[in-house]
């Protein structure tokens, strides 16, 4: 922890300093899941999703609303009739309205209806008569039920749930990706370091034996051909550093933008030495990316929305009935204390009928429609099931074969630089030539960049499996992460 709020410092916010700082793959991999971009996005994408299904919830409880319609200030000439005679006459006008409504709602998402429980005041000062009336209703119960209609919210509770346990499983994927990218740009700076250092030493040497092949060319003990391939040798060493110099340049920059820091020249990358020795067994990960990755999720959700549209589609097709009931109580009076004495009673019951006599065949024709997006779905969804146990089982074999390549290449490694020392003293000695040293030194660049590679390989593949089935192989524990922190 004290190494991870050194380089924090160091990468962040303090200037460079002469001593360098090593930087692991882990290391690297925390600091970008705080603050690469990607990881910003990421959690950005799930707090969306987390206020998603916080609304959502919210949709399901009682909500409590005050309305109020203050300060209706009116002063015109209405027109008045007189029913007895049929005359029409403009009288003035000069009232002044307000009401409040206290109410109360709750959606039964079982049925489809709404239940309101509302208390009403209104009052009217009319001032050319000096006078107010009041119109109350204390309680008001209102209830509408739609019969053989689309109940929205019973599928927004299959659907909400399933999308927001998704939202989890894609933000812990992401930041797999993002561990899967810095192992990415970490090995690529590791691949250019190492072939650059290579070049570096290769330099050194072909300066070197430069040097002692003139001596032997004036001692004629070396062809003057011998003498122009190591001198062409030299200046390639020379490209090669300058290149392989502005390569490395890029990569650093590359690695070390991703994680967002600002001053990195004197952090050296530490190279993993050793890999975890772990075997893995193509079923149980199938079937432990089946249970926890977004995979099966994201096909769940794909056919309950494209369910929900179908069931969308018939209810719209044939009669539409609302049912609506209101019962309650209601008082009109000129003074306040009266308005709540001695109430009536309000009773409402009403049916409202819709049915679409002729359409053309519009209703008929959406539902056929989402009846073949919905069989869509499911056939896309058995071919990416599919798709989804070849990819992981290729991993699982890709996996598992990377232990032995690894030991292998660590082994050609050695060989590789124990023969070029050999053929640099042999070359020294004068007994082999400069075609053999330079092939010496070939053979040692190949071994030296495969094992890089074998390395880079075998991380990258590990990455992608916790991704893939989001567990990790070496504690044996499911990933998660701390999600309320997340929203806070």
């Amino acid at each position: 922890m004290k190494i991870f709020c050194c380089l924090i410092s160091l990468l962040l916010c303090m200037p460079a300093v002469a001593e360098p700082m090593g930087l692991s793959l882990e290391e690297a991999q925390r600091l970008a899941s705080i603050y690469s971009l990607d990881a910003q996005i990421a959690k950005f994408n799930y707090m969306g999703d987390y206020w998603t299904y916080r609304s959502f919830r919210a949709e399901l409880l009682p909500s409590v609303n005050l309305y109020g319609d203050l300060l209706n200030y009116n002063h015109s000439m209405e027109e008045v009739r007189n029913y007895d005679t049929g005359e029409i006459r403009y009288v003035d006008n000069n009232t002044l309205g307000n009401s409040l409504t206290l109410s109360i709602e709750q959606a039964i998402p079982a049925l489809g209806g709404t239940l309101s429980v509302q208390s009403y005041l209104y009052r009217l000062d009319q001032f050319d008569y000096d006078q107010k009336l009041y119109n109350s209703q204390p309680v008001r119960i209102q209830y509408t039920q739609p019969l053989r209609t689309y109940n929205e919210l019973k599928w927004r509770k299959k659907t909400e749930p399933v999308a927001f346990d998704l939202a989890k499983r894609e933000y812990l994927e992401a930041m797999e990706q993002v561990n899967i990218n810095v192992a990415q740009y970490f090995f690529q700076v590791l691949s250019v370091q190492s072939e650059y250092k290579q070049a570096l030493a290769t330099l050194a040497d072909r300066e070197t034996l430069y040097k002692l092949a003139q001596k032997r060319f004036e001692l004629t003990t070396l062809s003057k051909s011998e003498l122009l391939q190591l001198e062409l040798s030299l200046l390639n060493a020379r490209v090669d550093v300058k290149n392989l110099q502005i390569e490395l340049e890029t990569a650093r920059f590359t690695l070390f933008n991703y994680l967002r820091a600002i001053q990195y020249e004197n952090v050296e990358l530490i190279p993993p030495t050793e890999i975890p020795q772990i075997m893995l067994e193509p079923n149980e990960v199938l079937q432990r990316a089946l249970d926890n990755s977004s995979h099966n999720m994201t096909n769940l959700l794909n056919t309950l929305t494209a369910e929900q549209n179908l069931s969308e589609q018939k209810a719209a097709k044939g009669i539409q009935l609302t049912l609506n009931g209101e019962v309650g109580f209601n008082k009109t009076a000129y003074h306040f204390s009266d308005a709540y004495k001695h109430l009536n009673n309000n009773q409402i019951v009403g049916l409202t009928l819709s049915l679409p006599i002729f359409d053309w065949g519009v209703s008929r024709g959406k539902v056929k429609i989402a009846q073949a997006t919905l069989d869509v779905v499911k056939i896309q969804a058995e071919q990416l099931n599919e798709e989804f146990r070849q990819d992981v089982e290729k991993q699982v074999k890709q996996f598992n074969n990377q232990s032995a390549q690894w030991a292998d290449a660590v082994r050609a490694r050695e060989i590789a630089e124990e023969r070029y020392l050999i053929t640099m003293r042999q070359f020294e000695n004068g007994s082999i030539t400069v075609t053999e040293l330079n092939t010496a030194q070939q053979e040692l660049d190949a071994a030296v960049a495969q094992y890089i590679s074998q390395l880079s390989t075998y991380w990258n593949t590990f990455y992608q499996i916790q991704k893939t089935t989001l567990h990790d192989y070496r504690t044996g524990i499911d990933l998660n992460a701390d999600f309320d922190a997340l929203v806070k």
